[in-house]
Protein backbone atom coordinates (compact mmCIF):
# COMPACT_ATOMS: atom_id res chain seq x y z
CA UNK A 1 0.00 0.00 0.00
CA UNK A 2 1.25 3.21 -0.63
CA UNK A 3 1.26 6.40 1.05
CA UNK A 4 -1.17 9.36 0.78
CA UNK A 5 -0.34 12.01 -2.95
CA UNK A 6 0.43 15.09 -0.74
CA UNK A 7 0.86 17.26 -3.39
CA UNK A 8 -2.54 15.75 -4.89
CA UNK A 9 -4.12 16.16 -1.60
CA UNK A 10 -3.71 20.36 -2.06
CA UNK A 11 -4.47 20.55 -5.94
CA UNK A 12 -7.74 18.28 -4.82
CA UNK A 13 -8.25 20.11 -1.49
CA UNK A 14 -7.64 23.81 -3.14
CA UNK A 15 -10.02 23.07 -5.46
CA UNK A 16 -12.92 21.97 -2.67
CA UNK A 17 -11.83 24.89 -1.21
CA UNK A 18 -12.34 27.25 -3.86
CA UNK A 19 -15.95 25.74 -4.16
CA UNK A 20 -16.15 25.96 -0.20
CA UNK A 21 -15.25 29.43 -0.27
CA UNK A 22 -17.57 30.86 -3.11
CA UNK A 23 -20.79 28.85 -1.77
CA UNK A 24 -20.20 30.35 1.74
CA UNK A 25 -19.76 34.13 0.05
CA UNK A 26 -23.06 33.23 -1.87
CA UNK A 27 -24.58 31.96 1.57
CA UNK A 28 -23.78 34.59 4.22
CA UNK A 29 -23.46 37.63 1.51
CA UNK A 30 -26.58 37.26 -0.86
CA UNK A 31 -28.95 35.03 0.33
CA UNK A 32 -28.47 35.57 4.49
CA UNK A 33 -26.75 38.63 4.44
CA UNK A 34 -29.29 40.57 5.84
CA UNK A 35 -30.08 38.15 8.52
CA UNK A 36 -26.06 37.59 9.41
CA UNK A 37 -26.21 41.41 9.89
CA UNK A 38 -29.32 42.14 11.71
CA UNK A 39 -28.07 38.63 13.92
CA UNK A 40 -24.91 40.00 14.67
CA UNK A 41 -26.15 43.65 15.73
CA UNK A 42 -28.56 41.87 18.30
CA UNK A 43 -25.36 40.52 20.23
CA UNK A 44 -23.36 43.51 19.59
CA UNK A 45 -20.83 42.86 17.51
CA UNK A 46 -18.88 44.18 14.53
CA UNK A 47 -18.84 42.31 11.27
CA UNK A 48 -16.42 40.36 10.21
CA UNK A 49 -14.36 42.84 8.15
CA UNK A 50 -11.42 42.88 5.88
CA UNK A 51 -9.28 40.64 8.30
CA UNK A 52 -12.54 37.94 9.06
CA UNK A 53 -12.77 37.54 5.11
CA UNK A 54 -9.22 36.72 4.70
CA UNK A 55 -9.65 34.39 7.99
CA UNK A 56 -12.90 32.88 6.83
CA UNK A 57 -11.43 32.62 3.05
CA UNK A 58 -8.21 30.65 4.97
CA UNK A 59 -9.73 28.54 6.52
CA UNK A 60 -12.25 27.79 3.56
CA UNK A 61 -9.28 26.25 1.97
CA UNK A 62 -8.05 24.86 4.82
CA UNK A 63 -11.00 22.87 5.22
CA UNK A 64 -10.92 21.75 1.41
CA UNK A 65 -7.40 20.37 1.75
CA UNK A 66 -9.00 18.26 5.07
CA UNK A 67 -11.13 16.98 3.28
CA UNK A 68 -9.42 15.65 0.51
CA UNK A 69 -7.01 14.32 2.99
CA UNK A 70 -9.42 12.47 4.72
CA UNK A 71 -10.63 11.22 1.54
CA UNK A 72 -7.28 9.97 0.29
CA UNK A 73 -7.28 8.70 3.63
CA UNK A 74 -10.28 6.20 3.64
CA UNK A 75 -9.92 5.48 0.09
CA UNK A 76 -7.79 2.10 0.43
CA UNK A 77 -10.70 0.98 2.74
CA UNK A 78 -13.43 2.38 0.77
CA UNK A 79 -12.08 2.81 -2.67
CA UNK A 80 -11.60 5.44 -5.00
CA UNK A 81 -14.42 7.55 -6.40
CA UNK A 82 -17.57 9.49 -5.55
CA UNK A 83 -19.17 7.20 -2.85
CA UNK A 84 -15.88 7.77 -0.84
CA UNK A 85 -15.37 11.20 -1.43
CA UNK A 86 -19.56 11.87 -0.45
CA UNK A 87 -18.27 10.16 2.86
CA UNK A 88 -15.64 12.12 3.57
CA UNK A 89 -17.61 15.25 2.86
CA UNK A 90 -20.57 13.93 4.87
CA UNK A 91 -17.98 13.23 7.41
CA UNK A 92 -15.89 16.84 7.61
CA UNK A 93 -19.72 18.35 7.23
CA UNK A 94 -20.43 17.03 10.75
CA UNK A 95 -17.30 17.95 12.52
CA UNK A 96 -17.22 21.67 10.67
CA UNK A 97 -20.58 22.35 10.46
CA UNK A 98 -23.05 20.34 12.33
CA UNK A 99 -21.35 19.92 15.46
CA UNK A 100 -20.71 23.93 16.33
CA UNK A 101 -23.82 24.40 14.55
CA UNK A 102 -25.91 22.83 17.23
CA UNK A 103 -23.81 24.50 20.04
CA UNK A 104 -24.52 27.88 18.46
CA UNK A 105 -28.26 26.75 18.10
CA UNK A 106 -28.50 25.83 21.89
CA UNK A 107 -27.36 28.70 22.89
CA UNK A 108 -29.41 30.76 21.28
CA UNK A 109 -27.06 32.60 19.34
CA UNK A 110 -28.54 32.91 15.97
CA UNK A 111 -32.08 32.39 14.58
CA UNK A 112 -33.40 28.59 14.01
CA UNK A 113 -34.42 29.36 10.29
CA UNK A 114 -30.60 30.80 9.86
CA UNK A 115 -28.53 27.39 11.73
CA UNK A 116 -30.84 25.08 9.13
CA UNK A 117 -30.63 27.09 5.90
CA UNK A 118 -26.46 26.98 6.92
CA UNK A 119 -26.81 23.77 7.77
CA UNK A 120 -28.45 22.37 4.63
CA UNK A 121 -26.67 24.48 2.01
CA UNK A 122 -23.25 23.70 3.83
CA UNK A 123 -24.02 19.92 3.75
CA UNK A 124 -24.90 20.12 -0.16
CA UNK A 125 -21.91 22.79 -0.37
CA UNK A 126 -19.46 19.74 1.50
CA UNK A 127 -20.65 17.11 -0.88
CA UNK A 128 -20.09 18.85 -4.10
CA UNK A 129 -16.78 19.86 -2.98
CA UNK A 130 -15.30 16.51 -1.31
CA UNK A 131 -16.71 15.02 -4.94
CA UNK A 132 -15.24 18.01 -7.03
CA UNK A 133 -11.66 17.50 -4.99
CA UNK A 134 -11.50 13.83 -5.16
CA UNK A 135 -11.78 14.08 -8.80
CA UNK A 136 -8.10 15.37 -8.87
CA UNK A 137 -6.78 13.05 -6.35
CA UNK A 138 -4.74 10.17 -7.82
CA UNK A 139 -2.47 7.99 -5.53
Amino acid sequence: MRGINVARVVIGGLVAGLLIDISETILNGVILGADMAAAVARLNLQPAGNMGMVVFTTLGFALGIVTIWLYAAIRPRFGPGPRTALCAGAAVWFFAYMYPSTGMAVMGLFPARMMVIGLVWGLAEMLIASVAGAYFYKE
